[in-house]
């Protein structure tokens, strides 16, 4: 006799957490972001570089999308904790997440430094000019850096790669469904990077899988960010 577990239908092991009308939806949003995002950047970051509009537009926009992504999986008569994992229950595993989260960071920062010379372009890095300089940029890098930890990791790997398992009955394509696009939101920073990214966004989503939560994901994106403009910054002085 087959267990309960081995039973178990496609669907009711990957569930969908939000309406298809609404995954649309949001993939419209990241998508006349993406589009939207390139002239932006290339009319605030070029000649006359203003970071800190760039930075404030880019938060808003972070957490539009994740009040977004919420107002989906309440829609649909979910949990929110469906797509950030269960609630931490003590300070253990407050720190068990911090310690895989510091684990995994190495391990992508490794990878990235690899694959980006392997790719010709600046290991961890983004487009220079999106980088900060000193004070209110750096100030303001780190609260994009923790909003695009929190609303990202919620957005792509919480939401759409659950989503793309459960249409494709497949964790390993929703992982890459997810990734793909994750790296196609970030193409302004151009067609390596956009690999890069891609890439990147398969490792954070292979972490969330096994974790079955997006906290450690978290995390490590935010402290990656963060870490990229405090590292710019110092060298510059």
């Amino acid at each position: 006799m087959k267990t309960a577990a081995q039973a178990q239908s496609p669907s009711s092991r990957h569930p969908q957490v939000a309406s298809p009308i609404h995954t649309i939806l949001v993939l419209a949003a990241l998508g006349g972001w993406a589009i939207w995002h390139k002239s932006f950047a290339q009319l605030n970051l070029t000649a006359n570089p203003n970071r800190v509009h760039f930075y404030v537009i880019t938060i808003f926009f972070e957490w539009l999308l994740f009040v977004l992504v919420v107002a989906g999986v309440r829609r649909r008569g979910a949990s929110v904790l469906i797509v950030l994992g269960d609630h931490w229950h003590s300070a253990r595993q407050v720190l068990r997440d911090i310690g895989i989260a510091a684990c995994f960071w190495i391990v992508v920062w490794v990878l990235l430094w690899i694959l980006g010379w392997l790719l010709r372009i600046a290991a961890l890095g983004r487009n220079v000019s999106m980088l900060p300089h000193q004070g209110i940029e750096l100030t303001l890098w780190i609260a994009l850096s923790i909003s695009a930890g929190i609303c990202e990791e919620t957005t792509f790997r919480g939401y759409l790669q659950r989503q793309f398992m459960a249409w494709t009955k497949s964790a390993p394509a929703g992982i890459l469904l997810a990734a793909a696009t994750f790296g196609a939101a970030h193409a302004y920073q151009g067609f390596r990077m956009t690999i890069l990214i891609t890439l990147y966004g398969a490792m954070f989503g292979i972490l969330a899988y096994w974790r079955a939560s997006v906290r450690p994901g978290m995390i490590a994106h935010a402290w990656q960010d963060s870490f990229n403009g405090v590292l710019a910054t110092v060298m510059r002085h």
